[in-house]
């Protein structure tokens, strides 16, 4: 199968569509990944990236077209925008110059903003190649949500958009089972939609505790409780520093972050004001490779979210993460992540935005027996065995794909063979 992915975002940005896109070249896809240049969550062209380039080159024996765009930058709203409609131009452009050879699929990975799949729609204009959304995040929703657009009119026009976009998509995959509603909401058919949740790689698996840390790290002693991922608005990091502020007289309880984006520096400054340098860490960005190392050094690891009911219907992608390297989990956050932690046994789930509950939820798991802690950790991984498991979920996946692009060819190929008989 040939298959074209439309991503805002690739290697080397830490996003699960780079395994994805590996493991459907080892099966035997000709993969062609049409992305941006990396710049996340930096704002900044990564090493090796700037104005000149490359854009082309090869990941993995995957070909990677990449077009110019406006940069990330700080993250403010004017920047957003302009990097969100930049690749929507430029990647349609570059499409087309680039879509000389017919793809049978195009892949739309969509974890914000939306935008991403109108290159995907101009492709499948020249290419008729049927469309497989994936919809990591819900648009308009989550856009009102964060504060990112409060004006109803500008609201309206977005949902006007989603709704053009879906109408143009062959199929369309949803992280979330509640996410379904919201998608038909948009005129969208319940036999179009399928669920197709977030994995682990398959190097979270191998967790252990002999994984060396990255050279210079020295992480502090006593109960570690880890955040990884993303640092932004949507994670909540004022209930987190709320928590630890609680906790601060427990000298032996430790906050470890990792990772970088846009609220870095105000998280950076919050635990100075707070006078939290003691027990609240924050060790920045690292390569996926180091996670699994640093997962095995935690004692819990913490997923948080804002309350709103756009984030109670998200599985957080870490989630899938924490669970696959056999990790307890403390979490504030409500909805369907809530559910999964809670249905796995997997730690301690308290509500979103509530510090108090977050505090005394990382003060239980510090302070129960070390086998209570193990047989969360055991549960954990037995439940993404069960649910999440990748080769799993790529079978499923490889099986709609083969099903839908065999299907269109079908379609095309009809009224020719009409017109022989």
């Amino acid at each position: 199968m040939r298959l074209l992915i439309v991503t805002q975002y690739f290697w080397p940005e830490n996003f699960r569509i780079n395994d994805l896109a590996r493991e459907f070249h080892k099966r035997g896809h000709a993969v062609t990944v049409l992305t941006g240049m990396p710049n996340y969550p930096s704002g900044r062209f990564a090493d090796g990236y700037g104005l000149t380039g490359p854009y082309r080159e090869t990941y993995d024996g995957i070909e990677v077209i990449r077009c110019p765009m406006v940069l990330r930058g700080s993250g403010t709203r004017l920047r957003l925008v302009l990097n969100y409609l930049s690749f929507a131009a430029m990647a349609s452009i570059r499409g087309l110059l680039s879509s000389r050879d017919r793809y049978d699929l195009i892949f739309v990975h969509e974890p914000s903003p939306l935008t991403v799949c109108l290159p995907a729609i101009v492709i499948k204009w020249l290419t008729m190649a049927p469309i497989l959304l994936w919809v990591l995040d819900l648009w308009p929703e989550s856009l009102s949500a964060t504060g990112a657009i409060r004006s109803p009119r500008v609201l309206n026009l977005v949902e006007r958009m989603a709704q053009m976009i879906y109408r143009h998509c062959d199929r369309i995959l949803v992280q979330s089972m509640a996410f379904m509603p919201h998608v038909a909401q948009q005129q969208v058919p319940p036999d179009a939609m399928r669920y197709f949740p977030s994995w682990a790689e398959a190097l979270y698996e191998a967790t252990t505790a002999q994984l060396p840390l990255p050279e210079g790290v020295v992480l502090p002693k006593g109960f570690r409780v880890m955040f990884a991922g993303n640092v932004g608005a949507a994670q909540d990091f004022a209930t987190i520093l709320s928590a630890a502020e609680r906790l601060k007289s427990r000298d032996d309880i430790h906050w470890i972050i990792l990772g970088d984006g846009r609220m870095f520096t105000w998280v950076r400054q919050e635990i100075d004001r707070l006078r939290l340098r003691k027990t609240v860490h924050m060790l920045g960005h690292y390569p996926l490779e180091s996670m699994p190392a640093f997962y095995a050094q935690a004692d819990a690891m913490l997923v948080t979210l804002r309350r709103d009911p756009i984030f109670s219907l998200t599985i957080p992608g870490k989630v899938q993460s924490y669970l696959a390297a056999g990790r307890p989990i403390v979490a504030a956050l409500d909805g369907e992540g809530a559910r999964i932690i809670q249905e796995a046994g997997a730690g301690c789930v308290g509500p979103a935005e509530d510090s108090e509950a977050l505090a005394r939820a990382v003060l239980q798991m510090a302070d129960c027996a070390p086998e209570t802690r193990e047989r969360m950790g055991r549960c954990a991984a037995e439940y993404y065995r069960t649910h999440f498991e990748r080769n799993m979920l790529f079978d499923r996946l490889e099986g709609w794909m083969q099903e839908l692009a065999h299907s269109s060819l079908a379609m095309k190929s009809t009224p020719l063979a009409g017109a022989k008989g």
